[in-house]
């Protein structure tokens, strides 16, 4: 099932059961933030980005050393070179994704982040190396920049794909299709949003954080987070604007967020959290927030 009709999905999610698959990822990836700098044709719709003068290279580079070794802790954790001719690739999972023995391989909007896609040693990792078969979606015209566009609950198998310039709806049929998921429900991003994730987040199954101000129809983020309820973090505007949605479960004990998220997260949401089971792990990446995307934007997942 793919779907806009919210009642119809949330009918059916209701019925299934946690069996998809593990609710968590095996494994993680990342990719190095060389050549680090302002990406003109993503801050075209990346509202979040800043002015060319915020990168500093440098600190954004020890931030992702210290994030590699924050989640090395919790799961195996590799980390691809970068490449100065791709300043976007530090934010992978939207270019690749796995599920259940596949790699996806996404299309991107802009040129410069479809240069990530054409990377011959992230492939031959997932293909020689993990032995998955290849879905390469890269060279079809519809975009579709998976789990930026597509936030996935892995142990139901659901999806919720916010459509933008950056996915559009046969995009969100490719990626349902390729990640073999049982239903996706389609939304409109609000104006100004660029990638679900930044505004929605499904943790290991059984809670979910919601920014409805992300949303064109609020009332589809209400959905959601009932869906999820007693254990949804509804953000206020703070909340959205730190990154807190972008926050990521890679064991079924931690939420990791950016620092600058946990310290916008109030009390009383930290409090839902943590009866969801869940403990907040945090790292710096203020340098790397300038580039307009966070924590969870930073982590590829193995499945």
């Amino acid at each position: 099932m793919i779907t806009r009709d919210v009642a119809a999905f949330l009918a059916f999610a209701r019925t299934v059961a946690s069996d998809f698959g593990p609710a968590t990822a095996r494994a993680a990836f990342l990719v190095a933030p060389d050549g680090f700098r302002l990406a003109e044709q993503s801050a075209r719709d990346n509202a979040y980005m800043a002015e060319a003068a915020a990168f500093d290279a440098a600190r954004a580079s020890a931030q992702h050393r210290v994030l590699h070794r924050a989640i090395s802790a919790v799961l195996p954790t590799v980390c691809f070179a970068g490449d100065p001719a791709t300043p976007d690739a530090v934010f992978p999972n939207n270019v690749f994704g796995t599920a259940a023995g596949r790699s996806i391989v996404g299309r991107m909007r802009h040129p410069v982040r479809q240069r990530e896609a054409a990377r011959a040693d992230i492939r031959a990792f997932f293909r020689d190396v993990l032995g998955t078969t290849e879905v390469d979606l890269s060279t079809q015209p519809h975009p579709c920049e998976l789990t930026g566009a597509l936030v996935i609950d892995r142990a139901r198998g659901l999806g919720f794909c916010g459509l933008s310039e950056r996915c559009d709806e046969a995009g969100a049929r490719l990626m349902h299709e390729a990640f073999g998921l049982r239903a996706t429900l389609l939304f409109d991003l609000a104006p100004g949003e660029y990638h679900t994730n930044v505004v929605l987040a499904v943790l290991a199954g059984r809670a979910a954080v919601v920014c409805p101000a992300g949303f064109t129809d609020p009332a589809v983020a209400e959905a959601i987070a009932g869906l999820y309820a007693p254990h949804a973090v509804v953000c206020d505007a703070v909340e959205h604007a730190a990154f807190v949605a972008n926050c990521i479960a890679l064991s079924p004990e931690t939420v990791w967020m950016s620092a600058a998220a946990g310290r916008a997260l109030t009390p009383e949401h930290r409090a839902v959290l943590a009866d969801a089971g869940f403990r907040v792990g945090t790292v710096e990446l203020d340098a790397i927030e300038a580039a307009g995307g966070s924590l969870r934007c930073c982590i590829g997942e193995l499945y």
